[in-house]
C-alpha cells in the first residue's frame, strides 16, 4: 500500500492523467467516524441549542449501533475503487482497451446506423443529447451484418456481426431508433433485406425515414406509381414525368412503340440492369434475359441526355446538383462525370416537395430527372433516405440528418412518456412524516403529543432488536421531565427510547411521585430504597449507569446516596442472574 501511495503521489504520473482522475486520491484520508452518541451527549446541565432544527439532528441520534462500522469500510472500498477507475481510464486512454460510450453516461439512446463503415457516424453525433439528459450511442452495421428477433410486445433484439480493424465484433442490444442509409433491396445475389425491414416495424422501432416508405421504395415500379399520381394532378408542365411502361413478366414484351429504349431489368439501381436497345431484335433478346431472371420489367423511350439533375431535400434544406458525362457513356452516372450545384428554383423544388408526400412523408428524398438536348426534363424516379450524399456538402448534410435524428428521437420520447405515464411517488412523504415524528426531539417539549396505539409516555419504537414483555400504561405526567443530557452509549442502548431523557434517580426522590412516570417499588426486595423502577432490563441497566455517573461525580456524598449506589448495584446484577 505504501508503494501505491508513493507512485501515485509522483509528480509525472499525475501529470500523465487526465485532470479530475487522481482528485479522489489526493485528498487525505477522511477522520474516523465518531461514536453514534457523540453528537448527542452534552454537558450536564446544559441544554440543545433551540435554533438548531430537530431534523438536522435526527440521523445522529437514530439508533443503530450495528451501522457503525460502515463507514470505514466505505472508506477503503472507496480507495480501491478509485483507484481502479484510475487504472481504467488511463488504459483506455492509451489506446489499450476500447471505452464504451455507455461507461461515460448511465443514460443514453441506442441510434442504429445502417450504412457503409466508411461513413462514420458515431463520430457525428458525438455529443449529442436526446431528452437533455440523454447521450446517443451509435451502432453502425450493414444490412448483410444485421440478424433480429422482434415480439409483439415491442422489444427487438438485434444481433450485430462487424469487422473492425481486422477483429470480429459481435453485440446484441436493443435499439430505440433506426437510421437507414443503405438500400434495403437489390437484384444483386444475396441483397434483398427486406426481412429486416419487416423485423423492425413487426416491433414498432421509429426511424428516418419510415420503415413503411422504405419498404415501399424497395420497387421502383410501385413508388413510380406514386409519381403517376403526381403527374395527373399537376399535369406534364409543372410535373414532367418520363413516359414508361410496365411488364409483370417476360411474355408480355412482344412489341415496343418506340426505338431507342431503355430497357430496366426488375429493381435495379446505380446503372444495374439497364440496358439500350435500338431495335425490335434487340428487344428480343432482352426479353430472353428476363425470363430468366423471372422479374418485371420497365421500358422507356431513350433520351438524349445533356445534364442530369438531382434535387434533394433533407429536412428544410434544398439543394440542386447537374451532372455532366465527360466519358460520353449514355449513362450518365457511369464513367467520369462533371458535378455543379446550380441554383434551386421555384420548379425544383416543387418536384421535390410534392415527392416528399409520399408514402406517409418522407424527410430525406431526392428526385432524379434528365435533361435532354432537346431542352425539356424529363422526371425518372424518387428515392428516400438511402440517397447518395454528393458534392461538396457532405458533412453539412450529415449533419442535416442528425438533426432531423435527433428531433425524431424526441419526438417519440415524448409519444412514449404520453402514452405511459409516470405516477408521481405517493409514498415519500408520508415516510417523512413518520420520520419527523419519531426522531428525537432533544429540546424540552411542554405538551409532548402522544401516538395513536402507544402509550402517551413512550413514542413508537422503530425496529426493536427482541419483543419486550407487555408494559402497563403509565398516566400522562401533568409535566415533562426535566431535561437532561442524551445517555450515553451502552448495553441496551437500542431499546430505549431515543428522544426521552431518563429520570434522574436522586432528583426523583425529591419529587412527588404523581408527576415522575416511575413504578412502585418491587414487592420482590421491600428493603430497598425507594428508588424509580424501571420500565424493561434496557432502560434499568441505562438508568443505573446514569445514576452511578450522577452519584460518583457529586461532590455532597452522603450516606443516603451511598445506600443508593450500593442498592443499583444489586439491581444491576439481578439484570444478569434472571
Amino acid at each position: 500500500m505504501n508503494f501505491l501511495r508513493r507512485r501515485l503521489s509522483d509528480s509525472s504520473f499525475i501529470a500523465n492523467l487526465p485532470n479530475g482522475y487522481m482528485s479522489d486520491l489526493q485528498r487525505p484520508d477522511p477522520p474516523p467516524p465518531p461514536p453514534p452518541t457523540a453528537a448527542t451527549k452534552a454537558p450536564a446541565g446544559s441544554t440543545p441549542a433551540p435554533s438548531a432544527p430537530p431534523a438536522a439532528k435526527s440521523p445522529t441520534a437514530s439508533p443503530a449501533p450495528e451501522r457503525q462500522p460502515q463507514p470505514a469500510q466505505s472508506a477503503g472500498s472507496g480507495f480501491f475503487s478509485s483507484f481502479t477507475n484510475v487504472v481504467k481510464q488511463t488504459a483506455a486512454s492509451a489506446g489499450l482497451v476500447e471505452q464504451s460510450p455507455a461507461a461515460v453516461s448511465r443514460k443514453f439512446k441506442i441510434l442504429l446506423v445502417i450504412d457503409e463503415p466508411q461513413h462514420e457516424w458515431a463520430k457525428v453525433f458525438r455529443g449529442k443529447k436526446v431528452q437533455g439528459d440523454h447521450d446517443v450511442k451509435v451502432e453502425q452495421a450493414e444490412f448483410s451484418e444485421i440478424n433480429l428477433v422482434a415480439h409483439a410486445n415491442g422489444t427487438c433484439s438485434v444481433d450485430m456481426q462487424v469487422i473492425r480493424n481486422g477483429t470480429k465484433v459481435v453485440r446484441s442490444f436493443k435499439p430505440d431508433f433506426v437510421l437507414v442509409r443503405q438500400h434495403a433491396y437489390s437484384m444483386a445475389q444475396n441483397e434483398d433485406f427486406r426481412n429486416i425491414i419487416i423485423g423492425l416495424q413487426y416491433a414498432g422501432i421509429p426511424s428516418v425515414n419510415s420503415l413503411e416508405s422504405i419498404y415501399n421504395l424497395c420497387d421502383k415500379p410501385w413508388a413510380f406509381s406514386q409519381l403517376i399520381s403526381i403527374y395527373k394532378k399537376l399535369g406534364a408542365d409543372k410535373f414532367p414525368l418520363v413516359d414508361q411502361t410496365f411488364y409483370s413478366n417476360y411474355r408480355d414484351m412482344i412489341s415496343m412503340p418506340t426505338f431507342p429504349a431503355v430497357v430496366k431489368i426488375g429493381h435495379a439501381h446505380s446503372g444495374m440492369g439497364k440496358v439500350k436497345v435500338d431495335n425490335h431484335s434487340d428487344f428480343q433478346d432482352i426479353a430472353s434475359v428476363v425470363a430468366i431472371t423471372q422479374t418485371y420489367t420497365t421500358t422507356e423511350p431513350f433520351i438524349d441526355a445533356k445534364y442530369d439533375i438531382r434535387v434533394q431535400k433533407i429536412g428544410s434544406d434544398y439543394k440542386a446538383y447537374m451532372r455532366t458525362s465527360i466519358s460520353g457513356n449514355w449513362k450518365s452516372n457511369t464513367g467520369s462525370a462533371m458535378l455543379e450545384q446550380v441554383a434551386m428554383t421555384d420548379k425544383y423544388k416543387l418536384w421535390v416537395d410534392t415527392c416528399a408526400d409520399v408514402f406517409g412523408g418522407l424527410d430525406i428524398c431526392a428526385v432524379k430527372a434528365i435533361h435532354g438536348k432537346d431542352g425539356k426534363d424529363y422526371i425518372t424516379e424518387v428515392v428516400g433516405s438511402s440517397m447518395q450524399l454528393i458534392g461538396d456538402h457532405q458533412l453539412e448534410d450529415r449533419q442535416l440528418i442528425a438533426a432531423i435524428v435527433l428531433a425524431k428521437m424526441n419526438q417519440e420520447s415524448g409519444r412514449t412518456a404520453a402514452r405511459s405515464p409516470q405516477r408521481p411517488p405517493t409514498t415519500v412523504q408520508p415516510a417523512q412524516v413518520r420520520s419527523s415524528n419519531s426522531d428525537p426531539k432533544p429540546q424540552a417539549q411542554a405538551t409532548p403529543e402522544p401516538t395513536p396505539g402507544k402509550p402517551t409516555e413512550l413514542p413508537p419504537k422503530r425496529h426493536p432488536p427482541k419483543p419486550l414483555p407487555p408494559k402497563p400504561i403509565q398516566p400522562k405526567p401533568q409535566t415533562p421531565p426535566p431535561t437532561k443530557a442524551q445517555p450515553k452509549a451502552q448495553l441496551g442502548e437500542r431499546d430505549q427510547n431515543p428522544g426521552q431523557t431518563p429520570p434522574d434517580p436522586v432528583l426523583a426522590q425529591e419529587q412527588s411521585p404523581a408527576k415522575v412516570p416511575i413504578k412502585p417499588p418491587s414487592p420482590a426486595k421491600p428493603q430497598l430504597q425507594p428508588k424509580p423502577v424501571l420500565r424493561d432490563k434496557s432502560q434499568s441497566l441505562t438508568n443505573a449507569f446514569n445514576a452511578f455517573g450522577e452519584t460518583f461525580r457529586s461532590s455532597n456524598e452522603d450516606e443516603a446516596k451511598a445506600e443508593t449506589i450500593r442498592n443499583l448495584r444489586k439491581s444491576f446484577a439481578s439484570l444478569f442472574s434472571d
